[in-house]
């Protein structure tokens, strides 16, 4: 345990509900970290919630809860935030529901946008949607740039260049390939999902919890804490992933607490909620 600073001790004994990222903060890749489950078990003999948030897109909820079923984790579709959501939400105010979408996306993915009630084709679309597509071609993407180039709404799930992963490779991500896009129209996205401050923001007036009652913890210094220091939550930097220590010595504003993981986190809520 460190010894916290007097305002920070008094911040996190406030906290009642604690976000995670998954991965590179509660699992990597296939794998879950051995601290992972006793630090939630840890939580609920605390009384403290928990909720999980991701930037990736390339699974839908339902892939998630399973997801984590296979890992040991239990979860519900409510428990769940992703910026499908986000882009669902966006859509319902600048696309008629019975429209349609080009989405650069998983099967997955376009399974949700079509729950909610759009077609995805490929044939005049009324948006372009980009996520991360593990399944993208050469000629979809060519399709997708001919669209924004023609003017419609060119909207990017998140801001991710790559997904953490556990296996010898790059994966790239929505971010890099939105860039891909950028380069060949000139034309930017609108990019939803962290470190856009709604989706906590949303967890919070469903939980009925002030901001400075949610923790967001993840391993991502421009995504996670940016966006836990844009909505005013506590920050929590776990190393357990993408960034490091030097990364977090060379930012202006650096997380509130930087941890090597979620394990050690439980520690100092134990100790603060004593």
């Amino acid at each position: 345990m460190i010894t916290l600073p007097h305002h920070l001790f008094d911040r996190m004994s406030r906290i009642r509900h604690v976000t995670l990222d998954m991965d590179g903060t509660i699992y990597r890749g296939g794998r879950l970290f051995d601290v992972t489950r006793p630090f939630l078990r840890q939580l609920r003999e605390l009384e403290i919630g928990y909720s999980f948030l991701t930037n990736n897109t390339s699974l839908n909820k339902t892939d998630y809860v399973s997801k984590l079923q296979r890992l040991g984790i239990t979860a519900t579709e409510a428990e769940i935030s992703t910026p499908a959501d986000t882009a669902i939400a966006w859509l319902r105010d600048h696309i008629p529901q019975a429209g349609t979408l080009a989405v650069l996306g998983t099967r997955s993915l376009c399974r949700q946008f079509e729950d909610a009630g759009w077609k995805i084709r490929w044939e005049e679309p009324d948006a372009v949607v980009v996520g991360f597509d593990t399944t993208l071609t050469y000629e979809r993407l060519c399709r997708a740039a001919y669209w924004i180039q023609q003017g419609r709404p060119f909207v990017a799930t998140h801001p991710d260049l790559v997904c953490p992963t556990d296996e010898p490779t790059i994966l790239v991500d929505c971010g890099a390939i939105c860039a891909c896009l950028i380069a060949a129209t000139g034309r930017r996205p609108t990019v939803l999902g962290k470190p856009d401050p709604s989706m906590l923001l949303e967890l919070c007036s469903r939980h009925q919890l002030r901001i400075d009652e949610m923790a967001m913890v993840g391993d991502r210094l421009y995504t996670d804490m940016a966006m836990a220091r844009k909505a005013g939550a506590l920050s929590v930097l776990v190393l357990s992933g993408e960034a490091t220590l030097d990364d977090v010595a060379n930012m202006e504003f650096p997380p509130d607490l930087v941890l090597n993981d979620v394990g050690e986190l439980g520690q100092e809520l134990a100790a603060v909620k004593r």
